[in-house]
Order: C-alpha cells, then structure tokens, then sequence
C-alpha cells in the first residue's frame, strides 16, 4: 500500500505493480484519513509487517524569518503526522507480535547548519521520539530503523515539498539569498539516486536484525562522523 496527498500520481508512476498496488490518499496530519487507511490495508492485507514513515517537507531560511504558524505546520506535519501514522499501526504490529517501523528523519535531524533550525528542530524532535520509541516496541518484537539521508535527487528542494521563511530581516538578507542559490543549484543535481537508496529500504525491511540508524548518502557519512567525534 503507498499512501500520498496524490494517489492518482502513485498510480502512475507504479502501475508496474498493476492490483498488488493500493493508492490510497493520506494527509499524515488528518487522523480520522491515517485511521481509516490502516484499517483499508488491514482489510485488504490481513496484516501490516513494514512501516515506512517518508510524510514530511522543509521549512527552511532564518528562525527570525519564520513565523510561529510555519513553526507549528513544521511540527504538525514532521511529527505529529509521523506519529499519527505510527500510533495507528503499533496496534496492528502489537497484536502480530511482530513489524518494523522505518522512520525518515534526515542528516539535519544530527547535524543543524543556519538556514535549517526549523528544519533541524522537528527532525531533532523525531530522532528523539523514535530513540526511545525503539526501546518500548523491541521487546513486543517490533524492530525500527531511522532513516538519516542527505541530499538525494528527489523533489524535496521544490515548491512543492520546500517552503522559505516568509519575513525578511535586512541584517541576514545576503545569507539568505546565498542559502537560496544554493539551493536552486542543487535542485534535481543532488548526488544521491533515490532508487539505490529505495532498494537499501527494502534489504533493511527484510533483515532479522535491522540497524536503529542508517546514515544514506555519501554527502551524510562525513557529518554525522564528524558530529559523532
């Protein structure tokens, strides 16, 4: 089952998988939606072994810049949505007696550089949640992985999936206008294949003993050792 804001877009893209795929659409921060889809895929698979929390989109530029409403959606959304969805499925899991649930957090939930603290903040926030989220469901005997990437080649730095801090303040205007280009340079040149890193996902789904952490990218190796030291 894959859910998205676009289900016909995820139809389309994997209508190689024809009536084993299930398109159903989800906002991660509408409870009654991330409820009702579990319990469609509870139905139409008798059970739920694989968790994959990928929900999420950044609120990047200065804290000065952001407003306390693009704060909150921030949170709403990297965590509160995230765990909407784990809370609708430990039961399921728990009730198996088995599952692994795989948490996207990001290299910026380790390592925080200006132009990120919102950003950083909520994925700090999930790091810390699934940390100790790990402790309470492995001896249930579900397993969790967080997933740390770094710039992949996705949509993450478009309109779509970005939003930029919506005040200006004169005294960080040049930083922001180069944290800017930056990114529309980056944009779809990103030096991670989000399909390598996909078929990773699925060699940690089916590992009897999966990593609490996995740093994807070769650009999120580097800092997270260096963080680490």
């Amino acid at each position: 089952m894959a859910t998205s804001r676009n289900p016909s877009q995820v139809e389309a893209e994997l209508s190689v998988f024809g009536d084993q795929l299930l398109a159903i659409e989800l906002d991660v921060t509408n409870q009654e939606q991330v409820r009702a889809a579990v319990a469609e895929a509870k139905n139409r698979y008798g059970r739920i072994d694989v968790l994959v929390n990928n929900a999420g989109y950044g609120q990047l530029g200065w804290f000065e810049n952001t407003t306390d409403q693009e704060v909150r959606q921030q949170f709403e959304v990297n965590v509160f949505g995230s765990m909407n969805v784990a809370r609708a499925v430990l039961p399921v899991m728990r009730a198996q007696k088995s599952g692994h649930v795989i948490q996207f957090s990001s290299v910026a939930g380790q390592v925080a550089v200006a132009g990120s603290s919102t950003y950083s903040a909520s994925k700090f926030a999930v790091e810390g949640w699934m940390e100790g989220l790990a402790a309470e469901i492995e001896p249930i005997g579900i397993q969790s992985t967080i997933v740390e990437p770094g710039f992949f080649r996705t949509d993450l730095l478009d309109e779509s999936s970005a939003t930029y801090a919506s005040n200006s303040i004169e005294e960080y205007d040049a930083a922001v206008r180069e944290f800017l280009a930056f990114h529309e340079d980056m944009n779809h040149a990103q030096q991670g294949d989000p399909a390598r890193l996909g078929k990773v996902i699925v060699q940690i789904a089916g590992m009897e003993t999966p990593p609490l952490r996995f740093f994807a990218g070769s650009d999120a190796v580097p800092l997270l050792i260096e963080k680490a030291e």
